[in-house]
């Protein structure tokens, strides 16, 4: 038992010209067929479209409010954090806090004192 189905259709769609492939398609009921069902996906793509663009709308806004709520968060943080320990003056001159500048008490070498 042989299937003579044609095997022709993506090859003819891919790389033939539009006449050469409307006229196999006339000759040729199973590229037709074939036909026929890529038409139908497309236009079930074609309807799902402005659906896809919406989601990735939305999804768009979302990123962008996630970006806003992180930096406002941050911004609150830093600013705080900064305002309490001068975080910003340690990053820009290179001062570090002591132990004695932390209020914790020190020996002469400027290590903590620990009572026994």
């Amino acid at each position: 038992m042989t299937d003579s189905k044609c095997n022709k259709y993506e090859a003819l769609f891919t790389f033939a010209t539009e006449e050469e492939f409307q006229k196999h398609l006339l000759k040729c009921e199973d590229c037709r067929r074939e036909h026929e069902k890529m038409n139908r996906v497309s236009a079930l793509l074609a309807e799902v479209k402005p659906q896809y663009i919406k989601r990735k709308d939305k999804y768009r806004h979302i990123k962008i409010a996630c970006i806003l709520c992180m930096v406002l968060f941050a911004g609150i943080t830093f600013q705080t954090a900064d305002s309490r320990y001068r975080i910003v003056e340690q990053i820009m001159y290179g001062e570090q806090l002591t132990p004695e500048d932390l209020g914790f008490p020190t020996d002469n070498y400027g290590l903590i004192m620990v009572d026994e």
